[in-house]
C-alpha cells in the first residue's frame, strides 16, 4: 500500500463507505466490534496454507543454497502448490508436471541424487502410488519432501473436504522397515514454518520427511507475518567434498548418521546406489544377513536421534492445577484451543499441547503424558495418533474421533473435555 497509495485510498473510501452505511441505515439491528488482534509489530499480508507452504519451500531453496525441484501431478487438494512453485523460477525454483503420481516422485527423488532439494506434492490417494519410490528414497538416504494435503478418504473419497486419516499410511504404508520423519503444520501459516522445517531435516539428515497438511489448512487462511529472510535458519547441504578422506558412500556423520551427499559426476567421488541392500560403508550391494540388520537398525537409529534435535512439547498449563491434558496434531490447533480457553473461562483447569513432530515424538513427550491423570485426543479419524502414543508410551489415552469432512468446532470439543474433567 506504500508504494500504491492510490490503491490504499480506493481500499479506505470502500471500507468508509460500508460504515457509513452500517451507520444509517436501520436495516441492521445487532453491532458486533470487533477489537484490534494482539498481534507482533511487522508487516502482515493474508496467506493460504497452499501458498504459505509454496513460500516455505521457495525460503528452504534461498537458505540452503539449493535449487528447488517440484515433481507434481495435479490432485485436489494439494494442485495450488504447484500452481504458485510454478511461479517463482527467479529464486532457482522448477516445477514439472508429471504424467502421473509414480513419474512425479522418481524425477523428485532423480533431482536430490544430481543435488537439488526434491519436493513432491500429492494428496493421500497420490501417497499410496508413491510408496515404493519413498521406500527407494530410504534405502539411498537422499533428502526428500513428500507432501501430503490429505482429505477424505478411502479410494477417491471426498477430495473438497479434509480428514486427518493419512497418518498411518505415511508412517508405515511402505514394504520392509522404512522409517521417515512426519511433520505437520497446525495453521495456514505455521505451513511455512513446517516446510522450512521438513525441508532443514530431511537435508540434514538425508532422508525422505513426510510433510502432512490437510484440506483445512491448504485452503484457509489468515493474518501472516512475512519473516526477514536473513533472520530464517540457514541449513547447509554438506555435500561430499573430494580429498577430504577415502570417500566411502556409506560411511556416516557419527553424530546424525547421515552418509554424505555426494554429486555425481564428481571425480573421486563415484559411488553406486540404488534399491537393492548397500553394505555399510562402503555402498557396495550386499546379501549378507548380519549387514542388513545393521543397515536396518541404522536407518532407524538415525531417524530415532532427530528427537534429540527437535524442541520440545510445550505444555499450556497456566494454572499448574490441570488433571487433564488435551493434545492434538495438525488442523485441530485452532478448535482445541478455542475449546480450552471457553473452559478456562469457566473456572475449569485444563492443559493443552500440540505435536508438529510426529516421527519422531519430541523427547519429553512421555514425561508430559504421565504428568496428567487424562489425557484427551481429538483427530478426524479413528483414533490413529491415539493408536502411536498408546503403543509407544502405554498410556490410555481417550480418543474423540468424528469424520464427517469437516473441522471440529470448538463447541463440541469443549463439551467433550467437560465431560472427561467431570468423570475425574
Amino acid at each position: 500500500f506504500a508504494k500504491k497509495p492510490e490503491i490504499m485510498k480506493a481500499n479506505i473510501a470502500a471500507f468508509q463507505a460500508g460504515w457509513n452505511y452500517g451507520e444509517t441505515t436501520e436495516t441492521f439491528s445487532v453491532q458486533y466490534e470487533v477489537k484490534p488482534a494482539a498481534q507482533p509489530a511487522g508487516l502482515y499480508r493474508n496467506i493460504t496454507g497452499n501458498m504459505a507452504l509454496a513460500y516455505g519451500l521457495v525460503a528452504a531453496g534461498v537458505r540452503s543454497g539449493l535449487p528447488v525441484f517440484l515433481g507434481s501431478y495435479p490432485i485436489t487438494p494439494a494442485s495450488d502448490i504447484l500452481h504458485e512453485l510454478s511461479k517463482h523460477k527467479r529464486f532457482g525454483v522448477r516445477t514439472f508436471q508429471a504424467e502421473d503420481e509414480i513419474a512425479a516422485i522418481g524425477a523428485a527423488l532423480g533431482a536430490s541424487f544430481g543435488g537439488s532439494l526434491g519436493v513432491t506434492t500429492t494428496s493421500g490417494p497420490g501417497v499410496a502410488l508413491k510408496s515404493e519410490t519413498i521406500g527407494l528414497a530410504v534405502a539411498t538416504e537422499l533428502p526428500l519432501v513428500i507432501v501430503d494435503v490429505q482429505r477424505a478418504g478411502p479410494s477417491t473419497g471426498m477430495p473438497t473436504k479434509t480428514e486427518q486419516a493419512d497418518l498411518l499410511q505415511v508412517m508405515f504404508g511402505r514394504n520392509g522397515e522404512a522409517p521417515v520423519p512426519v511433520v505437520a503444520p497446525r495453521s495456514p501459516s505455521d505451513c511455512f514454518d513446517a516446510a522450512l522445517e521438513a525441508a532443514r531435516i530431511a537435508i540434514k539428515y538425508r532422508t525422505p520427511v513426510v510433510l502432512l497438511s490437510d484440506g483445512y489448512l491448504a485452503n484457509g487462511s489468515e493474518p501472516w507475518r512475512i519473516p526477514d529472510v536473513e533472520s530464517l535458519p540457514t541449513i547447509d547441504p554438506g555435500f561430499a567434498v573430494p580429498g577430504q578422506e577415502d570417500f566411502a558412500p556409506f560411511r556416516r556423520d557419527p553424530e546424525t548418521l547421515a552418509r554424505p551427499w555426494a554429486i555425481p559426476g564428481t571425480a573421486g567421488l563415484e559411488h553406486r546406489i540404488g534399491g537393492l541392500e548397500k553394505s555399510d560403508v562402503t555402498g557396495n550391494i550386499s546379501y549378507d544377513p548380519e549387514n542388513h540388520d545393521t543397515m536396518v537398525r541404522l536407518r532407524q537409529a538415525k531417524i530415532d536421534g532427530i528427537a534429540s534435535d527437535i524442541a520440545p512439547v510445550e505444555v499450556d498449563d497456566p494454572s499448574g492445577r490441570a488433571r487433564v491434558l488435551v493434545i492434538g496434531w495438525g488442523c485441530t490447533y485452532g478448535s482445541i484451543a478455542a475449546a480450552v480457553r471457553e473452559l478456562r473461562a469457566n473456572g475449569r483447569h485444563v492443559a493443552h499441547a500440540h505435536l508438529r513432530h510426529l516421527n519422531p515424538f519430541p523427547a519429553n513427550l512421555g514425561e508430559v503424558l504421565r504428568s496428567y491423570d487424562k489425557v484427551v485426543v481429538p483427530e478426524i479419524n479413528l483414533g490413529q495418533l491415539a493408536l502411536l502414543l498408546r503403543a509407544k508410551y502405554l498410556v490410555d489415552v481417550i480418543g474423540y474421533n468424528r469424520m464427517r469432512g469437516l473441522p471440529f468446532t470448538s463447541e463440541e470439543l469443549a463439551g467433550v473435555i467437560q465431560d472427561v474433567i467431570d468423570s475425574e
